[in-house]
């Protein structure tokens, strides 16, 4: 079990499906920095900021709830979560993210307004502190500088 001082400093980092395909996966729209290069960034970024990374992913919905509940009962300070195309199609994040009192932000590497029709309603935004999108890997290093002003 994780320390109380330690948890405070945790940021979990939740990604949802294909994005294990990263740097492989149509480089054109999310780039060719793979999950585990995004991995060192904010790993390197955390410990400037003093705050340590719990990075994971799964292709799995339930993965990411139990997750988001173990974030709520380890009392991490926040949570970035990119849910992939669960964004936009998963009810049950929604409410597992507003069944929690962690903060969590919505991150993309890319502008989902921008993109298909389809795309443009995000169940995961609509429960989420706040949102990062579009700025490619650097969203997660943008969500995470705000994480530490909380």
């Amino acid at each position: 079990m994780t320390e109380p001082a330690a948890a405070a400093s945790t940021v979990y980092v939740l990604n949802g499906p294909n994005l294990n395909l990263l740097g492989l996966r149509e480089p054109e729209i999310y780039g060719s920095q793979t999950l585990d290069d995004i991995a060192g960034m904010l790993e390197d970024r955390g410990r400037e900021l003093g705050l340590e990374i719990d990075m994971r992913q799964s292709n799995h919905e339930g993965h990411l709830i139990d997750w988001l509940h173990e974030a709520q009962a380890e009392g991490v300070k926040a949570v970035l979560l990119n849910a992939g195309a669960f964004t936009h199609t998963s009810v049950a994040l929604h409410d597992a993210i507003k069944s929690i009192k962690v903060p969590v932000i919505e991150v993309h590497l890319s502008n989902p307004h921008k993109r298909d029709d389809f795309r443009h309603k995000s169940f995961v935004g609509m429960a989420a502190l706040g949102t990062v999108c579009g700025f490619g890997a650097n969203s997660y290093i943008v969500a995470l500088d705000a994480v530490s002003r909380l």
